[in-house]
């Protein structure tokens, strides 16, 4: 029988991982709430911010929040190329042209990143100190806290972006309806592209979390973890930001009390099998409404 702390314990620890999947699951949820596209490249811009950390950290020896800046500002203008390059010419076109054009940009960061880079593992420097606190039977990294804070204010300042700036108004209109916002002033292109740059700034975000948490990095590290960030996002509902930000939390949460009950080779499965559940249950997420759309 497990104890109430070892549970707790798990709590943490699925808090910090599903911050880390909260951030990628906001670029997906960004992009498709504008352009309906589902950006399979995103958890691959994820591995170039990790990358982007990395070198700030190891070669230019800058500390934690300077690197992960270095990181968001890198592949915020990744992000920008990758939509104006492959993106925008396909903006007319079938969801399906999109879809497998996000997949072939996938490859090509993966495999462009092994011939850059090297196909090998490296070993993510240790940034934060060995500092310990418990309290109450439950262990806290000094590492845990700054991660999980981190990606907190970036989720606040997110929300201040979408909700209180001119782009974030912009995003909304277009979000509602791009030929509106068109006739009313909005440039959807900028638009589009401060979105891609958005999400990818965050992914790059947890790339750098995710290396530090796990310890390692590697140029096909962002396959998973942008899958369960995908599920995240259809989990609280793909178009909708607090939708994304719940999703991840709950999936990361959900996955370390998987493992914290022994079955940690199933901690995948389970983030898969939520996935069916939503979609055969609540297709439209948590926090979405079933809209009946004309034919």
């Amino acid at each position: 029988m497990h104890s109430i702390t070892e549970l707790l314990q798990q709590l943490v620890y699925g808090l910090s991982l599903g911050s880390i999947y909260a951030l990628i699951a906001l670029g997906y949820t960004m992009v498709y709430g504008i352009v309906k596209l589902i950006n399979f490249a995103h958890g691959d811009v994820m591995m170039v911010g990790a990358y982007m950390g990395w070198l700030a950290i190891t070669v230019f020896h800058f500390p934690f929040f300077p690197a992960i800046l270095f990181a968001m500002i890198v592949a915020a203008i990744a992000g920008i190329i990758i939509e104006r390059a492959a993106y925008k010419p396909l903006r007319n076109a079938t969801r399906i042209a999109a879809l497998i054009t996000a997949i072939g940009v996938s490859l090509f960061l993966e495999y462009g990143g092994m011939l850059v880079v090297g196909a090998q593992m490296r070993t993510y420097p240790n940034v934060f100190p060995e500092t310990m606190y418990k309290i109450g039977g439950i262990t806290f990294k000094f590492g845990d806290i700054v991660m999980l804070v981190t990606a907190l204010v970036l989720m606040l300042l997110l929300h201040f972006t979408v909700q209180y700036t001119k782009i974030g108004k912009a995003m909304r209109a277009s979000s509602f309806d791009m030929e509106a916002a068109l006739l009313m002033g909005v440039n959807v292109n900028t638009t589009i592209s401060a979105t891609f740059a958005i999400g990818s700034a965050l992914a790059a975000a947890a790339g750098v979390l995710y290396g530090i948490y796990f310890n390692s990095i590697d140029p096909l590290m962002g396959i998973t973890p942008g899958l369960k960030a995908f599920v995240a996002a259809v989990l609280g509902g793909i178009g909708i930001i607090p939708g994304a930000m719940v999703g991840g939390l709950v999936l990361g949460v959900t996955e370390s009390l998987v493992s914290g009950l022994g079955a940690s080779t199933w901690r995948d499965a389970v983030a898969f099998l939520i996935l069916i559940l939503v979609l055969i249950i609540k297709p439209s997420g948590l926090f979405g409404k079933n809209l009946r759309e004309k034919v």
